[in-house]
């Protein structure tokens, strides 16, 4: 993965990460050169294509400032602006950095659009895009919103083709729904990045969304083996590692064995215990005529009160040695000694609350 620095006291190395650390690379503007004239180089070069060339820091700075000026065509994918999947995270301007890292900056440059397509970062993905639905929509860009709209888009779809976690989906689509709704009827455009207009249709594609999403049928496949023919102690392991309570209650209705395996007590304190401290257990115990503790009504009780313990198969991860945002699998130009003791992984609330100033 290169690195492009930019810094006032050097022109700018390109670095390339290998087993003995970061080695600077030479300079590939020769062979732009040849290629096509740095001035007239073309958007898709620098900013859609898909090998592993690296820009100098003229030409990236080339590219920065047409950026800025808008002179990309309307149907420029925004997903595509950046290439890399990490950011730098500075809350102050110094003669290295000018302005602040937003929200807004940090959704367009991190790569979210793949990361829907990973199925460890698919949770992962829908939360951050509830949070920002909730309290953090006005405060993106217009490139931003276009990215997270079009991240939005590919999370719907992906969901109608592969017809799994429509749950998710439909409570990230309530949200939003909601949001945009409160925002055109109460607020208006004081606050809106962008006319009326294209907030209306963009409410209009999530209440889309949502019919479609209300009318997915599920497509039974026929391979042979069900769940009924797996023995009892395999279909008890899979409701054991269910961490979503609603998940094991609608595992339940498929079988009659199933029904009987997620009434289970047991289940239910073990879920209890993950997701609650025991001092709120405490003071939400839900007792049966015979005194036996109801863990089942109490998880729901304790849902109502406090949030759920998050569980993401990967998330972002903070460098707090170089202040970088960033996937762990990608890496990112760490200095320190011992890098791996600087990672912290990021859960979507702790995102948003990097960019609070």
């Amino acid at each position: 993965m290169p690195f492009l620095g930019q810094d006032w006291r050097s022109p700018g190395w390109t670095w390339m990460k290998t087993e003995d650390g970061w080695k600077r690379c030479e300079s590939w503007r020769a062979e732009l050169a040849q290629e096509t004239d740095p001035q007239g180089l073309s958007h898709s070069r620098i900013l859609n294509s898909e090998d592993e060339e690296t820009l100098t820091d003229e030409e990236h700075g080339s590219a920065s400032k047409k950026r800025k000026k808008g002179r990309f065509g309307k149907d420029s994918s925004p997903q595509c602006f950046y290439r890399e999947k990490w950011i730098y995270v500075h809350k102050d301007s110094t003669r290295e950095r000018h302005g602040y890292c937003t929200l807004g900056e940090a959704f367009t440059r991190l790569d979210f659009c793949s990361a829907v397509q990973d199925v460890r970062r698919f949770s992962y993905v829908v939360r951050l895009l509830q949070l920002i639905a909730k309290s953090q929509l006005t405060s993106l860009s217009g490139v931003a919103q276009k990215n997270y709209f079009s991240v939005l888009d590919k999370i719907v779809q992906k969901v109608l083709e592969d017809q799994q976690n429509p749950r998710l989906i439909r409570d990230l689509l309530q949200d939003l729904s909601s949001a945009l709704g409160t925002l055109l009827r109460g607020v208006g455009k004081s606050v809106l990045v962008g006319s009326i207009g294209v907030w209306a249709c963009r409410l209009e594609t999530v209440l889309a969304w949502q019919r479609q999403l209300q009318d997915l049928q599920v497509t039974q496949v026929n391979h042979g083996l069900t769940l009924s023919d797996l023995p009892l102690h395999t279909l008890n392991d899979i409701l054991y590692r269910l961490s979503d309570g609603w998940d094991i209650v609608t595992l339940g209705q498929v079988t009659p064995a199933l029904s009987a395996l997620s009434e289970d007590g047991r289940l239910w304190r073990k879920l209890c215990q993950y997701h609650f401290a025991e001092t709120q257990c405490c003071r939400h115990l839900v007792l049966s005529e015979q005194g036996r503790v109801e863990w089942k009504l109490m998880y729901f009780a304790l849902r109502k009160c406090y949030p759920a313990r998050e569980q993401y198969g990967d998330t972002l991860h903070f460098c707090r040695h170089c202040s970088i945002l960033f996937w762990k699998d990608s890496g990112h130009p760490c200095t320190a000694a011992d890098p791996d003791s600087c990672f912290t992984p990021v859960s979507p609330q702790h995102f948003i609350d990097l960019f609070k100033f």
